[in-house]
Parts: C-alpha cells; structure tokens; sequence
C-alpha cells in the first residue's frame, strides 16, 4: 500500500508527539519529519517533499505564515499545509493564506481523521497531475522564455506566476476584485483596481467567458450548457459559466 508522507513543525513538544503518536496510527501515513523551528524544517521539507504538512502558526525563529510562504516558492510538488495551533484566532488569516485545513490543539481523534480523509480524497500530486494532461503549453517568447508575469495581492504581496500555473480568474462582487486559481496558489486575491482588460492582456491563452470569469484555454476541455469543464487539476470546479455575450465572441474567435 502506497502511504502519503507527512512533517511536523512544532516548538511544542508535547503537541508534536502527540500529533506523531496519532499519525501512526493510520497505516495510510508516514511521518518522514518531524522539526521544532522553522530554521531546520526549511531545507529539510524543500529536500524531503512531504505531501502533508501540520505547521504550527507561532515558532521561535518564524511564524508559520512566513514559513508556508517560502515553501511555496520553490518548485510546487502538490504538499498540502494544517496550520496547528492552540489558539482559534488565527483561522481566519489561514483560510486566506490557502491552507488547506486547520487542527485546533487538543484535538480530538476524529478531528484529525476527517482531515486526512479529505486530503486523500482530494490529492493529486504534481506528477499525476502532468501525466493526466500533456498541457498546458507554457506561453514562450521569442527566445524560448516562458512569460512570467507579477501579481500584486490584496495584502501588498508580489507573486510572479505563469500562465501554465492559471487555471481561471474570477471576481469576487463583494470584495470589489479579481481572483486568481492556479496550481501553486489555490486562491489569489488581487489588488483592487485590476481590470479584465489588464487580465486578458497577460496572456493570449486568458479568454473572458462571463463578466465574473476568465478562463486560460489551455485547461479548458469542454463548454455544455454553458457551464467550462476543465482538465485536472481543476476538473471538480463547476462554478465558472460562459454567457451569451462571451460565448459568440469566443465561438468567432475560436471556432472551426
């Protein structure tokens, strides 16, 4: 049986070995590390690449934020982040940093279990996830370069993406901006003030299909009735609608 490989990231000693304790338990799971400052779990999960991650939000040298940030710049390998902490106050800033589950200390067994079921139910590594698809083919410039291009969020933060990494945009009415669903960033929020012309300029493949989406071609698979049908990793979203005002102005564009 093929097991998923988990770390922790945790000052709490107490916290650490009782979370290792109740991960043994799940024969579905191997715990490859296990760190108590974000110093030493750095280089070792960048080398180690565990698919789950239980990250405390407070450690002595970093919070747990930061270090989920610096993970995530180097080469994505699909690994999914708990955040794990005592205190309830931060889930709210989790939940914007794209975590992918929170565990609130004590827990309880079947609070832990639920997490691992869902992650399992939804997991699909990088590799799979290429091998699924052979696209999408990176926008390349002349001299071969794919097109990187920055995205200023809603927190002042600077990331530089790819149009392979985009799967779509959408806007958010009651926030007033754009989001941007990618591979590496599950939910991007991005400064106010963008528009969907600065969007569709980014890339030839970054198609507006309603006034709140924009799609990137190269995982689109299927339009019916009038819903966007996507390739993996993004075959289980169904919220993205083409209209009728989009949906000719694609067929001109695009039809054969």
């Amino acid at each position: 049986m093929e097991k998923y490989s988990v770390a922790i990231v945790d000052d709490d000693a107490m916290s650490l070995v009782n979370l290792s304790e109740q991960l043994s338990k799940d024969e579905r799971f191997e715990l490859v590390g296990a760190y108590s400052t974000g110093a030493e779990a750095y280089q070792a999960i960048v080398h180690l690449k565990p698919q789950l991650l239980f990250l405390d939000v407070e450690l002595p040298d970093i919070t747990g934020m930061s270090l989920m940030r610096q993970l995530r710049e180097q080469e994505p390998w699909g690994m999914k982040v708990v955040f794990y902490t005592a205190y309830d106050k931060y889930m709210i800033h989790a939940i914007r940093e794209a975590a992918f589950d929170y565990l609130l200390k004590p827990f309880l067994p079947v609070d832990l279990n639920e997490i691992l079921e869902r992650f399992i139910a939804g997991y699909v590594p990088v590799e799979t996830k290429s091998e699924s698809k052979p696209h999408p083919k990176p926008v390349v410039s002349g001299d071969g370069m794919q097109k990187a291009f920055m995205v200023y969020s809603s927190q002042n933060e600077i990331y530089v993406m790819h149009p392979s990494e985009v799967g779509y945009f959408r806007y958010n009415s009651e926030r007033k901006l754009w989001e941007v669903l990618s591979t590496v960033q599950p939910v991007l929020q991005m400064r106010r003030g963008i528009t969907a012309d600065h969007i569709v300029a980014l890339s030839p493949n970054f198609v507006q299909v309603h006034q709140s989406f924009i799609v990137n071609l190269d995982y689109l698979m299927l339009i019916k009735e009038n819903r966007c049908q996507f390739y993996p990793p993004f075959h289980d979203i169904e919220e993205v609608q083409i209209s009728k005002k989009f949906k000719r102005e694609v067929h001109e564009r695009f039809a054969l």
